[in-house]
């Protein structure tokens, strides 16, 4: 620990380190021209950063410099049970590999804190209809979900600095936010003095900004790199682009916080804020409730941001003594931000090198869909967007005993992204309350549900008396866990299901989510679109999305006039005296105190190496050291696997809903005797790689074109063209083959590559079918990091370049030539299938020196593996 720059922190009983002293010292004058963030980096690089190195690292945050690297240590990874469990398994079988090559498995454990929350895991089997639902989805959890629980409680005892948070109890963001972020942290030096730092983690989840509302640096980042922070290794970065936006005015009556971040989405997303760090300031933002900021910042990979950062205010107190932090804590927390540089006031002077206006008073009543989350429409242009109309003929439809065309058949307040906000949740229950005082009913074929991301949720709306009004219209609590948002929608009722097949209904679903991809929120579910919690409701009583949900009427009073959305919706007095009311610290305090207490308990020891087990379909002993990935790698003769367009995500490569009994993995599941109703989700499956492999592109709405019709058309599905055969086939048909021929693959792809949740499967799955290279237009952050952690090439082409102006068709093989240095130009050679080659330049996206160490290694694990040993050597 560098003592240069430590001091007493004043009113305070600990030390801070004082990055404004190190920066000054550096360049007079600088301190006050840093943003939020480049503040909160250097004070990292002042703590932890080797000494000798402080001054390069600190002018690249000075001058702004992107031409190196400098190395930031977060405090904590946060994880969920899904990414956080494959994260664990791989590190159980990293200690067999250490333990085979002669070292100590028991030394290998995770060096930062690692909180472990499972949220991940229920499906919505019983809707929120059923007053047993909660107690029924969770029983069910644990049937399915035995493999891995087991395991998990296993991690619990066998890895130090491994928290768990067990099954039932929330939202990992949520939790973050309510509880474990404590904003600024106190360490013991060797001594025993404290040392207080700004928290900071990163998360395997693509929403862990979340938590950025408060103030705290957390990215969301794939599972591999997550293992690199574990295990103690500095997260090296250059310079993000750091990016102001100004937010002015104040929301119109009736605005909620969705409606706010959809539009904002759709300007940020137009704005190109792909891998910035955004801060947001100004009066406006100055004046929005802390569950207000989250709200937006939780929605940051929506817009393609890696952070969403606010400053530490009043508001950031206020919010802090509401969830019942100690006295202590938020005294902490304010001495520090106001000592150190941290306090909104001390940022009014930053610069930075782009500033965006939004004017948050120009906001409307908005639904993000379909198919995208920036995809937004005002609710007063549905019908002019083609969304809404012909509501007489889906009115006939039901009149005959049939579903509508547009038939909601999932409407779910779900997602950290509004029930950590109690506005959003509150302005639901009165709505819901004033739709049964007016007699309205959901319609019967909407499987409805309320998911909230805190038990503390069901305690102030059951202080408010608003539970029970949702329980009315079928929106009773069916867990406190990422469900429909996750594509853990559950199973439709047989009948409903048949009809939509056998009419080929379009049906859709309607939530208050951050994710509406197609095919993610259900397979039946055509399309979804986001909304507010109220409007989710709302749509339950509609049960179309051809429903013009601001001027038809939702039913209609004894005497024959109309209820209107607008005789429903809550005013802002009404939830803000709600929120006054029944909003209280001791709810959370209540819920969080025993939980976090059960948390740190590790029971009786347990054997530091993992006793697989062999017929499990849920955890398996990982195979980085084994087969095709133990041996060289090759970038020459590389066969396309797929040919790809724009915006391919990472449900597209690696979903995440439900499996379904015709797939290569429901296949392979029902081989192995799990009964279909067992079969669980993708996502509860990828600690076995055996299934897991078989999701790999599995996504039903995939378009490889690769395989067409005989007009030319690209067909639609899980579909792949073996080559040099020609034939199409099922993609992990296709993927079996080639791997049983040691073939080398190749994808080529579009434009923002890999968008969506930080999937580590994704880069897992076409590594293990034999992808060397990925040649794409552009990719995401999170998914470039997984591939690289999984020794998976990423390369880009070069403005003016794609696919397309090549005229690649899929009958061809690839070299991918030169030295894989960090943005250098390599060449892609493309041999034809009529004995011709093209050159072309891509440009290496190994961004760092780190990248490149871990790449040529092959992957996180191996290089921890290689260090690991070599230190037990010298030793």
């Amino acid at each position: 620990m560098n003592l240069a720059h430590r001091k007493p922190l004043p009113g305070t009983p600990y030390d801070y380190f004082d990055a404004r002293e190190a920066v000054e010292a550096l360049q007079p004058g600088a301190w006050a021209r840093l943003p939020y963030t480049a503040r909160v980096h250097a004070e990292n690089i002042v703590r932890r950063a080797e000494p000798v190195r402080i001054p390069d690292y600190l002018r690249q945050l000075v001058e702004r410099r992107r031409d190196l690297d400098f190395p930031w240590f977060p405090a904590r990874v946060v994880c969920h049970d899904i990414l956080g469990q494959t994260a664990l398994v791989d590190l159980a079988g990293l200690r067999d590999a250490i333990a085979e090559r002669g070292g100590d498995p028991a030394q290998v454990n995770p060096v930062v804190p690692v909180q472990l929350i499972v949220d991940h895991s229920l499906a919505v089997e019983c809707g929120g209809d059923d007053p047993q639902a909660f107690e029924k989805n969770r029983a069910i959890e644990d049937r399915r979900n035995e493999d891995r629980f087991h395991f998990i409680e296993w991690t619990r005892r066998a890895f130090r600095n491994v928290e768990v948070i067990p099954p039932g109890n929330g939202i990992m963001h949520q939790i973050n936010l309510e509880k474990m972020s404590p904003v600024i942290g106190v360490e013991r030096d060797a001594a025993g003095r404290g040392v207080a730092y700004p928290d900071t983690c990163v998360g395997t989840d693509s929403h862990t900004p979340h938590v950025d509302a408060l103030g705290v640096i957390a990215i969301g980042v794939g599972g591999l790199e997550a293992e690199n922070v574990m295990l103690g290794r500095a997260s090296w970065m250059r310079l993000p682009e750091i990016v102001a936006v100004e937010l002015s005015g104040r929301p119109q009556p009736g605005i909620t916080a969705t409606d706010i971040v959809l539009s904002l989405t759709e300007f940020l997303r137009q704005a190109k804020v792909v891998g910035a760090y955004l801060e947001f300031r100004g009066e406006g933002a100055a004046a929005l409730t802390l569950g207000d900021r989250a709200t937006i910042s939780n929605m940051a990979p929506e817009y393609g941001a890696t952070a969403a950062m606010f400053f530490i205010d009043d508001n950031t107190l206020d919010y802090l003594r509401l969830t019942g932090r100690s006295q202590a804590q938020v005294a902490l927390v304010e001495a520090y931000a106001k000592t150190a540089g941290l306090w909104a006031d001390d940022l009014k002077t930053a610069e930075y090198e782009r500033t965006l206006h939004f004017d948050l008073s120009t906001v409307v009543r908005s639904l993000a869909g379909p198919s995208n989350p920036h995809a937004r429409v005002a609710t007063t242009e549905l019908a002019a967007r083609g969304i809404a109309g012909n509501l007489a003929a889906a009115r006939e439809q039901e009149a005959q005993g049939l579903m509508p065309d547009g038939a909601v058949i999932i409407a779910a307040i779900t997602s950290c992204t509004n029930t950590s906000n109690p506005r959003n949740v509150i302005a639901a229950g009165l709505l819901a309350k004033k739709a049964n005082a007016l007699g309205l009913k959901r319609k019967p074929w909407v499987k409805s549900s309320l998911a909230p991301g805190s038990k503390a949720v069901a305690l102030y709306l059951e202080e408010a008396g608003l539970k029970a009004e949702l329980e009315a219209l079928g929106f009773g609590i069916v867990a406190f866990a990422c469900t429909t948002c996750n594509g853990m929608s559950g199973a439709l009722d047989p009948k409903i299901q048949q009809e939509i097949i056998d009419r080929d209904l379009y049906a859709v679903a309607v939530l208050s989510g951050n994710r509406n991809f197609d095919g993610r929120i259900h397979p039946y579910a055509k399309q979804a679109f986001l909304a507010s919690p109220p409007l989710v409701v709302a749509y339950a009583i509609a049960g179309t999305i051809r429903f013009d949900i601001e001027k038809d009427a939702l039913g209609h009073r004894p005497d024959g006039t109309p209820i209107l959305l607008k005789d429903l919706w809550p005013s802002d007095a009404e939830i803000d005296a709600v929120v006054k009311q029944a909003v209280r610290p001791e709810q959370y305090r209540q819920v969080y105190e025993p939980m976090f207490r059960a948390a740190v308990e590790h029971g009786e020891a347990v054997k530091p190496l993992y006793d697989w087990r062999p017929q499990s379909t849920y955890i398996r002993r990982p195979p980085y050291w084994e087969g095709a990935l133990a041996k060289p790698r090759t970038l020459s003769g590389l066969r396309p696997l797929a040919i790809l367009g724009d915006n391919i995500t990472t449900d597209h490569i690696s979903p995440s809903n439900a499996i379904l009994p015709d797939s290569a993995a429901g296949e392979y599941l029902a081989k192995m005797g799990l009964p279909p109703e067992d079969f669980n989700s993708y996502a509860t499956h990828r600690g076995d790689h055996l299934t897991a492999q078989r999701a790999t592109f599995a996504n039903p709405t995939l378009r490889n074109e690769m395989v067409r019709d005989a007009e030319g058309r690209v067909r639609q599905g899980s579909l792949a063209r073996l080559e040099p055969d020609g034939t199409v086939m099922r993609m992990w048909e296709a993927i079996e083959t080639y791997m049983q021929r040691g073939q080398p693959l190749i994808i080529i792809a579009g434009a923002d590559y890999g968008q969506g949740s930080s999937r580590d499967w994704a880069a897992k799955g076409v590594r293990l079918a034999g992808v060397e290279a990925i040649v794409a237009e552009g990719f995401e952050r999170i998914h470039r990091t997984n591939l690289i952690g999984m020794g998976v090439l990423p390369c880009e082409f070069l403005p003016g370049t794609t696919r397309l102006t090549l005229g690649l068709d899929g009958t061809e093989t690839y070299d991918v030539v030169g030295a894989r240095t960090p943005g250098a130009t390599l060449t892609l050679v493309v041999h034809r299938k009529d004995g011709t080659r093209v050159e072309c330049p891509v440009r290496c996206r190994l961004d760092t020196a780190e990248e490149v160490a871990i790449y040529e290694a092959g992957g996180v694990l191996q290089r921890f593996a290689q260090d690991f040993l070599d230190a037990t050597k010298a030793a």
